[in-house]
């Protein structure tokens, strides 16, 4: 249970990171985009979980977690910084 919790957030973290390049995130704090991306992790774990399209692997589960991180980065600059 813990080594689980400490992979989705080292996974998480990563995809955060990952996603704020890819998304030129102009908020230049590191931490915001780790955080946004383990909580999109968790969001595109369970919206993905209810379309059926889980992750099985930790590659799986990086890509969903970028997928995640990429849109709550999104929302965040575009509806939350208005």
């Amino acid at each position: 249970m813990l080594v689980n919790l400490l992979i989705g957030l080292i996974v998480g973290g990563l995809a955060g990171f990952c996603a704020g390049k890819l998304m030129n995130s102009a908020t230049n704090s590191i931490l915001i985009n780790i955080i946004l991306g383990v909580v999109g992790g968790v969001v595109a774990g369970i919206v993905f979980g209810i379309l059926g399209l889980g992750a099985s692997s930790i590659v799986g589960t990086f890509i969903l977690s970028v997928v995640g991180a990429c849109a709550l980065i999104w929302v965040w600059k575009n509806v939350l910084k208005k």
